[in-house]
């Protein structure tokens, strides 16, 4: 593939990314419609549940899905599913139809993460795949960033910050059409249509299911760090959760800039010794993190574990379809499927919190990384 046709196939497959951080937006649109319907916090927070409930049920379905229909067909479809999910609230807007518009946005979004990684993995020559993984998930990223931001302004400007819904649609749409103008040759393995019988199969397939786990505790991880860091400095160094608050901006910009720089440097340097130094460099960061008692340090480390961590997904997601590329889409759904972790680990870190404190809960953290890294040493042995 030349260079000029190379982008023309990785620019509308790129900008599906975009599309899918569009499920972010619904962070900042709970606390718009709570305050619009005066919900209680209960209540409010089904939003959210409505979204990401879809990556447990929908994963692995998604990924026998596309194994049979295609992969640009599939991540298309997800495109236009997710723009019909954010018309929904905005054509009339209440609670239900909120609820029903984040329940789209969830399969849409869903059925976007089990096929674009695929297809770009599809696209993408055999040095650069871990490379384009971690330059889509720096974009994916700017969507979610850019999400509450967007919203603010419409709301600031117009008085109506749903606005945001449209333009959200409008973007899916013409992504998907776009691709869908492009000729993309996917992979076609020569074996039986995807089914529940080979996904079971897969599990029986030990380096498969070593990075399936990986990636089960890394998302428990980020959601989890995420979620504790502000508490956590907070208790520690007895500062304001405002103030603990920069905590979590700090955290996000690490992975803003480490996928930045993966985008590159993953170009160059072999993949599996990167995942090796990256999960090295998150595990000292973190455990250093809870030793230290300097608050400037803290912030630091705060970069330094991020930084670490930034590249960990796509490096896993690109060594566990190449094991089995003929199974990517299998595998895909599998990965996705993980994406749990996000749901069990910080609930047991809050356990832990209550029962011996929150800096021991951070321990709950540093046994996932430990698990990580012996994904990563593991893969390099085999």
């Amino acid at each position: 593939m030349n260079k000029k046709a190379s982008f023309r196939h990785l620019a509308p497959v790129l900008l599906s990314f975009y599309v899918m951080g569009f499920v972010d937006l619904v962070g900042v649109a709970t606390g718009y419609i709570k305050k619009d319907f005066d919900l209680s916090d209960s209540v409010a927070q089904l939003l959210p549940s409505m979204v990401f409930v879809w990556f447990a049920l929908l994963a692995i379905p998604t990924g026998i899905f596309q194994d049979r229909r295609g992969k640009r067909f599939t991540v298309n479809t997800g495109m236009l599913v997710t723009g019909i999910g954010m018309l929904v609230p905005f054509i009339h807007y209440s609670y239900l139809t909120a609820v029903i518009g984040f329940i789209i946005l969830g399969i849409g979004n869903t059925i976007l993460q089990v096929s674009a990684n695929p297809l770009l993995i599809d696209i993408s020559s055999k040095n650069n795949k871990a490379a384009n993984l971690s330059l889509s998930q720096f974009i994916k990223a700017i969507a979610s960033m850019l999400g509450p931001i967007i919203a603010t302004a419409f709301a600031t400007y117009t008085g109506n910050w749903k606005l945001i819904f449209p333009l959200y649609a409008i973007l899916s749409f013409l992504t998907a059409l776009w691709l869908g103008s492009v000729k993309i040759e996917e992979s076609k393995p020569e074996k039986e249509p995807a089914n529940l019988r080979t996904v079971l199969k897969l599990f029986k397939v030990k380096f498969v299911l070593v990075m399936i786990f990986s990636v089960f505790f890394m998302v428990g991880f980020d959601v989890a760090i995420n979620s504790n860091i502000a508490n956590f400095l907070s208790v520690k160094f007895s500062i304001t959760i405002e103030k603990a608050s920069l905590g979590i901006s700090i955290y996000f910009a690490s992975l803003m800039v480490g996928r930045l720089a993966g985008a590159f440097l993953l170009r160059k340097i072999n993949t599996i010794r990167f995942f090796i130094v990256s999960a090295v460099i998150t595990l000292a960061g973190l455990v250093a993190l809870i030793l230290i008692n300097n608050l400037n340090l803290a912030w630091v480390l705060i970069f330094i574990t991020g930084l670490g961590f930034s590249n960990i997904f796509p490096i896993v997601f690109t060594i566990a379809v190449e094991n089995k590329p003929e199974y990517a889409n299998e595998i895909s759904g599998m990965i996705i499927l993980a994406v749990c972790g996000g749901a069990i680990i910080p609930p047991i870190m809050g356990l832990i919190s209550d029962s011996f404190g929150v800096t021991q809960s951070l321990f709950v953290l540093v046994a996932s990384i430990i698990y990580v890294s012996y994904s990563a040493f593991y893969a390099s042995k085999n």
